[in-house]
């Protein structure tokens, strides 16, 4: 059921509406079959193997059409994706010969000494199309390093991709078409909900949604705590605590309300709620949060700094 769920969400072709209440003009026709395609993962970290397991949940790959390059000594890597039925080599070249889709998931300063691997082992084809998820690499800077008319597509996802709730936006290169768009889109929408946006906003994005799970984890933990000082099991807390949280944020998404709405609904005059809401307030939650999102925003553009240097 839950994979028929995705699959039926994904071949929608109807408007939404976006965050900020405008209306999508025109949604890309998700009409390719994502199953015949060979998915080469250049890194085989925590955000490719979420990936990985969310492609297959999903419905849209077998562990078999996957492969994956790994460190030697990277052995739970490794193991995990053997549990998937998916293979892994220590070459990047072989993934790259391997895969229609290359998704480069590795960390920022490992991007410049997979790129040349394009070229020097001669097994580019202009029709593979390179996702890479790497933080603070510019779409300029991978272009300029890969081979001429490489299509390439800036993807930033988050790890709830796992659970089939993935929030993820990506913005296409220049030498991107519309089916490799497409691509990108059936595949990460497989995963959860998926937007493209300007390339300038990727980096709020990744404060946003891929940092944002650090929060709300940290903010159960806390909710949990409160509960177990009052007397719950620390079992019935964390429980609570995230089921709380997931339905607040289904609350927002499927009615449509402004949360300040939905907050006020939730605060009787006189109550537990207002009173918990004026400590949380005289307290900064809220500027606390903002300015985690200002202070990692800043940091995703450091990082894109660094890597131009470098």
């Amino acid at each position: 059921m839950i994979v028929f769920e995705f699959q039926l969400r994904i071949q929608t072709v109807s408007d939404q509406l976006l965050a900020d209440g405008e209306v999508k003009e025109q949604r890309i026709p998700l009409n390719i079959d994502t199953n015949m395609l060979k998915i080469g993962f250049l890194g085989g970290g925590k955000m490719a193997q979420a990936l990985a397991r969310g492609f297959i949940r999903a419905g849209l790959s077998k562990g078999e059409m996957m492969l994956a390059s790994c460190l030697p000594n990277d052995i739970g890597s490794i193991e995990t994706f053997k549990e998937m039925g998916s293979s892994t080599v220590f070459a990047n070249a072989t993934v790259i010969d391997y895969g229609d889709v290359l998704i480069l998931s590795v960390k920022p300063q490992i991007v410049p000494k997979i790129l040349p691997e394009f070229t020097r082992e001669k097994v580019h084809d202009n029709k593979k199309l390179l996702i890479s998820i790497a933080m603070g690499i510019s779409l300029a800077s991978l272009e300029k390093a890969l081979p001429k008319d490489t299509p390439v597509i800036r993807v930033m996802p988050n790890t709830p991709a796992l659970v089939g709730c993935g929030a993820t936006v990506f913005a296409r290169g220049r030498n991107a078409s519309d089916k490799d768009a497409e691509i990108t889109e059936k595949l990460f929408s497989a995963v959860g909900i998926c937007e493209e946006v300007p390339e300038n906003l990727i980096d709020p994005v990744t404060a946003l949604a891929s940092s944002g799970p650090a929060y709300i984890y940290m903010i159960i933990e806390a909710m949990a705590d409160g509960g177990v000082k009052m007397g719950l099991t620390r079992s019935i807390a964390y429980k609570l605590a995230a089921q709380t949280v997931l339905g607040a944020g289904t609350m927002v998404r499927e009615t449509n309300m402004h949360p300040g709405q939905l907050k006020d609904d939730v605060a009787s005059p006189a109550g537990s709620t207002i009173t918990g809401i004026h400590h949380l307030e005289r307290h900064g939650l809220r500027s606390a949060l903002i300015d985690a999102i200002e202070a990692a925003t800043l940091r995703c553009k450091e990082v894109s700094l660094q890597t131009k240097e470098d």
